[in-house]
């Protein structure tokens, strides 16, 4: 009797064991990371924080070389999740890849200028030239040219003289004087603005002119149909211990303290508390899959404005964009 209560005993521990492993394993989430990305930042203060355990979850980092590099790996399976715009979203189900996702980050770019350079609103670009970080179909270029169409009833690829590149470039040649305006993204921006270059309007704000009300999250953890319905605890998990994340990004000072180094603005007080500040107008605190209007109007924006090099032949945002199986 002894020897089949230990037998029992021992049957039990193995169970117990078995349905652990397979808990750990619904549990574990591989996502693909720019390294020198701001996504990082948050990733780190999960895991500073403990809150990847805490919500038991089991996460992988992978980093991959571009945005281009982490959709290669999303839809080849080498990854689960990766960072992506809603634009590409739409139009990859538009196409029969059946990605979506769930909004990760509010925050944009602005368009900056000199103290000096006589630019303090768009209608003063006409004849200038324009620093634009990114490609002709780069989003914030496409809402720029919709604001400036709003009040000058022109074609600002018309009427400025263009010269596109890296987030780098885009500052050099602003602070070298050889564009009197540049168009960056938010985190460089935040740069431009501690060496005394002046914000003439965000992109938040160009977009609430053209009748956007809320700023759409432009950016969003991506991944596939199939492993939200394969893996959605695990999902489910991440996606609970990013929120909680960008909840302490917000409030706490110390979890900013944690990660400064990776900021880029470890020896400087300046830039670190303008780079907290700006990342922080960004971060997403709610979200409802059933009420995405933002993003449908903005779509529709980089539909008239942006043409097939930037939405190719849709017109309104693809059903499924935003996934359905997650609420905050």
């Amino acid at each position: 009797m002894r020897s089949l209560f230990k037998m029992m005993l021992a049957g039990v521990a193995i169970a117990a064991t078995v349905t652990s492993g397979f808990a750990q394993e619904a549990n574990k989430i591989v996502v693909g990371v720019q390294e020198s990305g701001t996504v990082g930042w948050e990733l780190a203060a999960m895991q500073k924080l403990g809150l990847d355990k805490k919500n038991n979850l089991d996460l992988e980092i992978r980093n991959v070389a571009d945005s281009k590099a982490g959709q290669i790996a999303l839809q080849s399976g080498a990854v689960d999740v990766i960072l992506s715009d809603f634009v590409w979203v739409s139009l990859q189900r538009a196409q029969g890849n059946m990605v979506t996702m769930v909004p990760h980050s509010l925050a944009v770019g602005a368009l900056m200028t000199s103290p000096d350079s006589g630019i303090t609103k768009v209608e003063d670009l006409k004849g200038k030239t324009l620093a634009v970080a990114g490609s002709p179909v780069d989003k914030s270029w496409v809402i720029l040219q919709a604001y400036y169409n709003s009040k000058t009833g022109g074609h600002l690829a018309d009427d400025v003289s263009a010269k596109y590149g890296a987030p780098p470039l885009v500052n050099e040649l602003l602070a070298k004087g050889e564009a009197p305006a540049a168009l960056n993204n938010w985190n460089w921006n935040a740069r431009a603005k501690v060496d005394g270059k002046v914000e003439v309007i965000s992109v938040a704000d160009m977009l609430k002119d053209l009748g956007v009300a809320e700023q759409p999250p432009l950016l969003g953890w991506t991944f596939t149909d199939a492993t939200g319905n394969d893996k959605k605890a695990a999902l489910t998990a991440f996606l609970n211990a990013s929120f909680d994340t960008k909840q302490a990004l917000l409030t706490d000072d110390k979890v900013w303290d944690d990660i400064r180094d990776m900021t880029g603005a470890k020896d400087n007080d300046a830039l670190f508390a303008q780079i907290k500040n700006d990342y922080r107008a960004g971060i997403v605190q709610h979200y409802d899959p059933n009420h995405m209007e933002a993003a449908e109007q903005s779509f529709a924006l980089m539909a008239k404005f942006g043409g097939k090099d930037v939405v190719g032949d849709q017109t309104a945002l693809s059903d499924g964009t935003f996934w359905k199986g997650y609420q905050k």
